[in-house]
C-alpha cells in the first residue's frame, strides 16, 4: 500500500523543482530583483516632503531687502533659485514648462516701501498641479520672509508682530488653486492604465505564437520583420484609443478635471506614447520564451516606472540619481505632457521636450525590436 507521505519521493520532487527553477533563470532573477528594487526605491528615492525645489526670481531691483529674503528662503531647504534674474516672461515660460515649481516676484519699489513702512508685498506663484509638492514650501513662507525682513531693517523689538504687519506675502497657487488631488491623479492615471495594458498585451503577442506552436507558420509567411511587428501592434492601437476616450470622458464628466489646452495636441502625444508602449511590449515578446516570462518582464518594467515617473510620489522630491533614472521611462514624459496640456494649457512649443522624448522612444524601441526579431526558432 502506498504511504501518504514518503520522504524519499518528497525529496525527489524537491530536487526536481529546484533544478527546474535554476533552469528558469528569468523567474529566479525576478524573485530576487523585484524585492531589491522595492527596497532601493522606497528606502532612498521616495520622499513625501520634497526639498530644494527649483524656483525663479523676478526682481527688477535686487536691493539688500530682496537678497535677504531670497537667502532666507534658500536656508529653509525648500527653495533653490535656478533663475535668480529672470524676467516675467521667462518665469512664466519656466513654470508652464515645469522647469520651476515657484516664481517669486518682488516689485521694483519693494525697498522703498520697506523703508517707509508702507506695507510691502511680494508675490509667490506655486505650481500646484501636484498639491503635495507645494504644501510644505508654502507653509514656511510668511514667517521666514517676515523674520528675514525684520532682521535686515534692524527691528529687534517685537520682531514677529512688526514684520507681520509690515510684509504681506501673496501666494498664488497656479493651475489648481483649491489643491484638488484628482486634478493631479486622474490625468496621470491615463498613462498608468495605458502602460499596464498596452505593454502586457503586446508582450504576449509573439510568446503566444510560440506556446501554441503557430510560430512556424508565421515565420514561413513572405513577410518582413517590420510587417510582422506592425501587424502585431497596430490592433492594440485601437484598444488604446478606446481607453483614452473612456478615461478622458470620465476625467471631465465624473471628476471635473479642467481641460484648458489643445485636444489635438494631447491626442498627438497620446499616439506617440501608445506607439512607444506597444513597441516596447513587442520587444519584450522577442526576449521572453513564455507568456509567464512576458508578464514578469512587464511588471519588472512597470514597477520602477510607476514609482520614478512622478505619478505616485513627487518627482522633484527624489534624489538626482533617481530623477535621472526616471527620465528613461516614457511615462515620466507623458505625465509632463498631459498635465501641461490639460491643466496649464501648454502649447506645442512648451511641451516640445516631452513630445521629442516620446518620439525618440518610438524610434529606439522600434529599432531594438527589429534587431531582436529572429527569423527562426533556434
Amino acid at each position: 500500500m502506498t504511504r501518504i507521505l514518503s520522504l524519499g519521493r518528497l525529496w525527489t520532487l524537491l530536487v526536481k523543482e529546484t533544478i527546474q527553477m535554476r533552469r528558469d533563470r528569468l523567474t529566479f532573477a525576478m524573485m530576487l530583483g523585484i524585492p531589491l528594487i522595492q527596497l532601493m526605491l522606497f528606502g532612498f528615492a521616495i520622499n513625501l516632503d520634497p526639498k530644494h525645489l527649483p524656483a525663479a526670481l523676478v526682481a527688477p531691483t535686487q536691493d539688500r531687502f530682496t537678497r535677504a529674503m531670497v537667502t532666507a528662503l534658500e536656508l529653509t531647504g525648500y527653495y533653490r533659485f535656478i533663475a535668480p534674474d529672470a524676467t516675467a516672461a521667462e518665469a512664466e515660460t519656466m513654470i508652464q514648462r515645469g522647469d520651476v515649481s515657484f516664481v517669486v516676484t518682488v516689485p521694483s519699489d519693494f525697498g522703498r516701501r520697506v523703508e517707509r513702512g508702507d506695507h510691502p508685498q511680494i508675490l509667490i506663484e506655486a505650481d500646484a498641479t501636484d498639491p503635495a509638492v507645494a504644501s510644505g514650501a508654502i507653509s514656511t513662507l510668511g514667517t521666514v520672509a517676515s523674520e528675514a525682513l525684520s532682521r535686515e531693517t534692524g527691528d529687534e523689538a517685537d520682531r514677529e508682530a512688526a514684520a507681520g504687519q509690515a510684509l504681506s506675502v501673496v501666494v498664488h497657487r497656479r493651475y489648481n488653486p483649491e489643491g484638488i488631488t484628482q486634478y493631479n491623479i486622474v490625468p496621470g492615471l491615463l498613462g498608468v492604465i495605458l502602460q499596464l495594458t498596452m505593454v502586457m498585451m503586446t508582450a504576449m503577442a509573439l510568446t503566444r505564437e510560440t506556446e501554441r506552436g503557430t510560430m512556424e507558420n508565421l515565420l514561413s509567411m513572405p513577410a518582413t520583420p517590420l510587417e510582422i511587428m506592425l501587424g502585431k501592434v497596430m490592433p492594440y492601437l485601437a484598444v488604446g484609443a478606446v481607453q483614452v476616450v473612456v478615461v478622458l470622458t470620465a476625467a471631465k464628466a465624473v471628476f471635473g478635471v479642467p481641460f484648458v489646452g489643445s485636444l489635438w495636441l494631447l491626442l498627438g502625444g497620446v499616439l506617440l506614447f501608445v506607439l512607444a508602449l506597444v513597441i516596447l511590449g513587442y520587444l519584450i515578446s522577442t526576449v521572453a520564451r513564455t507568456q509567464m516570462q512576458a508578464m514578469q518582464l512587464t511588471f519588472f518594467f512597470f514597477l520602477p516606472s510607476l514609482m520614478l515617473s512622478g505619478f505616485m510620489f513627487p518627482f522633484r522630491g527624489m534624489p538626482g540619481w533617481a530623477q535621472a533614472l526616471g527620465e528613461i521611462f516614457p511615462l515620466t514624459h507623458f505625465l509632463r505632457l498631459i498635465r501641461g496640456v490639460m491643466l496649464k494649457g501648454a502649447d506645442a512649443g512648451t511641451v516640445a521636450q516631452p513630445l521629442a522624448a516620446l518620439a525618440l522612444f518610438v524610434l529606439l524601441l522600434a529599432a531594438a525590436a527589429l534587431l531582436r526579431f529572429r527569423r527562426t526558432l533556434d
